[in-house]
């Protein structure tokens, strides 16, 4: 009797939000758009690296400020998703980063160019925070996994029309400029419909009632949960990888393997985009199988996936001037399974944070990956492209610096790729030793958040 009226007032049954599914289609296409437009500038570094005379490091640092901005700006975005509302954040930070996309066309320096990219930093931190904190409250636990993967979904998709667009576009109206005033039109128009997102209440798909109590150093609660420290790690590793590959693959492609920019774009659609389709989709629902049968499945899954893409990306890469379609295949299989970090590591990340600190968490985790991951990954593979080039210039006794010896000193500072993968896989295993007594640890501490509830181990 006693039992239940203690379940009864503080336990509910874990549900799924009338309008989930319509909810995380529009995010969907709102985070689509947010990686076509951070990958523009990657499609058409080549025509901007002759127009400016910039070096590898310079294109590097172009790279290296949105990410290190985003990062910065996404810690404070997070707390204001987590305490205010998630639509209207959401809504004004894709009206300010299509806005200024359409301005990034304009510019006519390289130090404009920058200046405009760290305002667009800006913009897209406030929407991955916001969008992870409501689809956590969309869905229950048992099907995050795959709605992580519609919702990551946007990052393939959004990576093969840029990179399948963006040169036909350049070539189609003879400059580059164009395809940022293309890019910024739908997102304008995604951003009306965020205002009008009917949002769950925090906490609605839980299992559990939320203490709407406030939180005292939600950043310190946070940063003491040993699986999500080791995430970051891994979140690090694997953004610089990303990063690194995303930043130089088409200049690599064009420079060692000869191709025009078009075909290089496209390329490169295969490798990262292309992949992520199956990826997201097919290792979403395998990760949630495993979640089902091992508490930490989720992770070993992660880790097992990084120890294919090291191999695979590693291989391609020592192969040298093979084959441009071989290249092409072996380099995809590693970024295929690369994709299952997404939605096994996003997913783990809520398993352990409460509902209240999920936007927080993951302002936390992406400043680790774009601080340090992805901040670092395209200005330290530019600098050692440069040292690599200089290095074979030296060697070859020559006296000036040509475009065979940039093509050399890019693909071998493109070793790193496989390197941070590793890597990856090492914090992954880590993360999964500790996982299940944090997850457990996290729905007693929900428990015990209730006023009147005493702590109950079943």
């Amino acid at each position: 009797m006693n039992n239940n009226k203690r379940d009864g007032p503080h336990m509910q049954t874990s549900t799924q939000a009338e309008n989930a599914w319509r909810i995380l289609f529009l995010l969907f296409l709102a985070n689509l758009f947010n990686f076509f437009d951070r990958t523009l500038p990657a499609i058409i570094i080549e025509p901007i690296r002759m127009e400016w005379h910039l070096s590898d490091f310079q294109i590097g640092i172009i790279g290296t400020a949105f990410t290190v901005v985003y990062a910065i700006a996404g810690l404070p975005l997070g707390r204001i998703a987590d305490t205010g509302s998630r639509r209207k954040l959401m809504g004004w930070g894709l009206a300010i980063w299509s806005g200024l996309t359409a301005a990034n066309g304009l510019v006519g320096s390289f130090w404009a160019f920058l200046l405009v990219r760290m305002g667009i930093g800006i913009g897209e931190a406030s929407y991955a925070p916001a969008a992870n904190s409501l689809i956590g409250d969309l869905f229950p636990a048992h099907r995050r996994g795959r709605a992580m993967g519609v919702f990551m979904l946007g990052l393939p998709l959004g990576l093969v029309l840029a990179f399948f667009t963006t040169g036909a576009l350049v070539q189609a109206f003879g400059s580059w400029r164009a395809p940022f005033f293309i890019a910024a039109v739908p997102g304008l128009l995604l951003a009306i419909f965020m205002f009008f997102i009917r949002e769950p209440k925090r906490g609605a798909a839980e299992s559990m009632r939320i203490s709407e109590e406030k939180i005292d150093k939600p950043i310190r609660r946070v940063l003491s949960i040993p699986t999500f420290g080791w995430l970051v790690l891994a979140g690090l590793t694997f953004n610089f990888a990303t990063y690194a590959c995303n930043s130089f693959m088409v200049p690599m492609l064009q420079r060692y393997f000869l191709l025009p920019l078009q075909d290089a774009a496209m390329a490169t659609g295969l490798i990262v985009g292309v992949t992520g389709l199956f990826g997201l989709t097919l290792g979403g629902w395998v990760a949630d199988k495993i979640h089902q049968r091992v508490a930490n499945g989720r992770l070993l899954f992660a880790a097992v996936s990084m120890l294919v893409a090291a191999i695979a990306t590693g291989y391609a890469l020592h192969s040298g001037r093979i084959e441009i379609g071989l290249f092409v295949g072996v380099f995809s299989v590693g970024w295929l399974f690369s994709y299952n970090f997404y939605t096994c590591v996003y997913t783990a990340i809520q398993d352990v944070v409460e509902p209240r600190l999920r936007a927080t968490a993951t302002a936390l985790f992406f400043a680790g990956l774009y601080l340090l991951g992805g901040g670092l990954g395209p200005v330290v593979v530019g600098l050692l492209s440069d040292y690599f080039a200089h290095s074979a210039m030296l060697s070859a006794g020559a006296g000036q610096m040509s475009e065979v010896f940039k093509a050399d000193g890019l693909h071998d500072a493109m070793y790193l790729i496989p390197v941070a993968l590793f890597l990856t896989l090492l914090f992954l295993l880590q993360a999964s030793r500790c996982f299940a007594r944090d997850a457990q640890r996290m729905k007693m501490g929900m428990v015990a958040d209730e006023p009147d509830m005493p702590v109950v181990t079943a």
